[in-house]
């Protein structure tokens, strides 16, 4: 098994052709695409129809989905009832992607402005865990909660507090957000030593199975100072801000890892999430 490489959602090049997301996996397919990441940020909107023709035509093209779950959800929000919605968001993922035949969610975590990390983290572990235990009654059990590191200081998810809340449950499988973890520490990935770092981090907490199979979303970020993630940019227009995806390329296939890379470039996502599967290639 190798690693799979695919965009966040449709790029500007491909709404600038196609009319219909249907036409999305016939697309990446020839591009030379495997992965593609089915965007509800905004809400859980999948009629049967659309998810079953979706379905349909990703397995025709030989292309793997994940979904990514409303952005207004805060595991970690002081208010019960945001909490409890975000539940509810999550279960509505859980269905959409199921449907789709996707196998994966990703979850932000939200946000410990208010209180501490330590507290903002035990409210995140126990709506997560709630959320686990509703879905399991709901027949999603073989759907894997993925929760994502965060760009902004303020936000719950750095990768620590990522893999705290993986540990709860063997079918949590960490997104790395690598772009993120570069922005809300100032620039802080130089190179290769910086993503063996990680990468053995993730080993040590949740073992070589899970570190295998991550789930990954990359992008260059735009960030400042103290605040963190501003703005994605594209591998073209990087403005100086990092980072940069070879050396982390190079030990993805070194490690003879099978993760999946989820390009969130800004508008150029297909095509530099080639860059990313050409240049892992060349490693190989």
């Amino acid at each position: 098994m190798s690693a799979r490489f695919g965009p966040a959602g449709n790029s500007e090049s491909f709404s600038a052709k196609y009319k219909s997301t249907l036409d999305a996996p016939k697309y990446l397919r020839e591009m030379g695409l495997d992965h593609y990441e089915y965007q509800c940020g905004r809400g859980v909107r999948v009629s049967d129809k659309l998810a079953q023709a979706f379905s349909s035509k990703a397995k025709e093209s030989g292309i793997s989905l994940s979904l990514h779950a409303p952005y207004f959800i805060s595991l970690s929000s002081l208010e019960k009832e945001k909490r409890d919605n975000s539940i509810n968001y999550i279960l509505q993922s859980c269905d959409a992607a199921k449907r789709l035949g996707a196998d994966r969610i990703v979850i932000h975590s939200g946000s410990c402005a208010k209180i501490s990390r330590e507290d903002a983290l035990e409210l995140a572990k126990d709506t997560i865990l709630r959320a686990r235990e509703q879905a399991a009654k709901q027949g999603f059990e073989d759907i894997h909660f993925c929760p994502e590191t965060m760009g902004k200081v303020n936000q719950l998810g750095n990768l620590t507090e990522v893999l705290e809340l993986c540990r709860l449950d063997d079918s949590f499988i960490p997104c790395i957000d690598f772009g993120h973890l570069n922005a809300r520490d100032f620039g802080a990935i130089k190179g290769k030593a910086e993503y063996e770092a990680m990468l053995d981090e993730v080993e040590n907490a949740l073992g070589a199975d899970r570190l295998r199979v991550f789930h990954s979303h990359f992008s260059k970020i735009m960030f400042t100072v103290p605040g963190g993630e501003k703005k994605h940019l594209t591998f073209e227009d990087n403005q100086g801000f990092g980072p940069d995806y070879e050396p982390l390329m190079e030990l993805v296939a070194r490690k003879n890892l099978s993760p999946t890379f989820i390009c969130e470039s800004a508008g150029t996502q297909d095509k530099d999430a080639l860059m990313m599967k050409k240049s892992y290639q060349s490693f190989l």
